[in-house]
């Protein structure tokens, strides 16, 4: 589900197995167990959190809250959005920088748990980012907007800082030195 590894002063929390890394309880844990453990070994460094296969995260796992049948389904559902809340939180407060690499789709909660990040790495040509919750009129819940007007406020603060396109714009890794991703 995840490994973590400690390469100099960088953590590397990947994602595995599953393609799509759905966020279900014991996915969530895993997570959260990592991340304590990067708490607790921290130094001064940062932390990269980066996938296996073509999605960085495909949201909740659906098919996980829907095994319950219907009438449990919304329970279980409910159980992974409270569930999630606490591994925003631990992600918001590591004393470290860290970095979301999105080689690959961030939808829904999967998105969610890229803004947590201080940073979100993308390739121009590849991945997407998006709300799925919008084209079926889910609500949000309130932690979830709160990140979304957090992440739109850095953005326009940040308008016109940096370079966007042109010769170092074009290098997804520029800025990375000798860490290989």
């Amino acid at each position: 589900m995840c490994t973590l590894e400690k390469r100099g002063n960088i953590f590397f929390l990947t994602l595995t197995d599953d393609d799509e890394h759905r966020l279900n309880p014991k996915l969530i844990d895993q997570i959260r167990s990592a991340l304590h453990q990067v708490h607790a070994e921290s130094t001064r460094g940062t932390v990269l959190v980066t996938k296996e296969g073509r999605f960085f995260s495909n949201s909740f796992d659906l098919a996980w809250a829907q095994a319950a049948g219907k009438c449990s389904s919304r329970q279980r559902l409910g159980h992974m959005v409270n569930l999630f809340q606490p591994l925003i939180a631990d992600l918001i407060s590591l004393p470290m920088p860290t970095i979301a690499a999105v080689f690959g789709h961030a939808a829904a909660a999967g998105f969610m748990l890229a803004l947590s990040h201080d940073y979100v790495l993308m390739r121009r040509d590849k991945g997407v980012l998006y709300i799925s919750e919008l084209d079926i009129g889910l609500p949000f819940p309130e932690y979830f907007m709160a990140l979304m007007q957090s992440a739109k406020r850095g953005v326009e603060s940040s308008e016109g800082e940096g370079r966007r396109g042109g010769e170092d714009g074009d290098d997804p890794n520029k800025g990375f030195g000798s860490m290989e991703l």
